[in-house]
């Protein structure tokens, strides 16, 4: 799941991908609408694959928690809307991350988490890893020697 060129800019609702870098800021297009905006070197800028998750004793990559909601998800968005209540959102977040920093992390947090989430699952931005295939045992000629005698 590579999220190097999908942004979060404050002020502005959903996410972005990067199309151009300028001298003051990018050029991005919304993946709600698909307008483009353009930012100006004051914009606070966040890149989803650099976003960290407080939890106790550490922090974890906002990545691996979209990878922990598909897996629980079964590569369905959340069972839960984001607008739900705040004692049901940090439920449902316990379920995903058992570790996470209640005090630290905010229902506003988990809210906007698992909006991305299902935006980035709605535009097949993240989508669960293919099973690899199993290498087939090549059998060799010392092998089929040894099964006949």
């Amino acid at each position: 799941m590579d999220l190097s060129n999908i942004i979060a800019v404050s002020g502005r609702p959903g996410l972005f991908e990067i199309k151009a870098q300028t001298r003051s800021g990018v050029v991005a297009t919304s993946l709600i609408d698909g307008k483009r905006i353009t930012t100006n070197a004051n914009a606070q800028i966040s890149v989803i694959g650099d976003i960290q998750v407080y939890c106790i004793g550490e922090e974890i990559p906002l990545t691996t928690v979209f990878e922990k909601i598909l897996t629980y998800e079964s590569g369905a968005a959340t069972r839960l809307s984001p607008k739900s209540a705040a004692v049901e959102l940090e439920a449902y977040f316990f379920e995903i991350l058992d570790n996470y920093d209640e005090e630290r992390v905010y229902p506003s947090d988990i809210k906007k988490i698992m909006q991305w989430y299902n935006l980035l699952l709605s535009k097949k931005l993240i989508e669960t890893p293919k099973p690899k295939k199993p290498k087939a045992k090549k059998t060799t000629t010392e092998d089929k020697e040894t099964s006949e005698d």
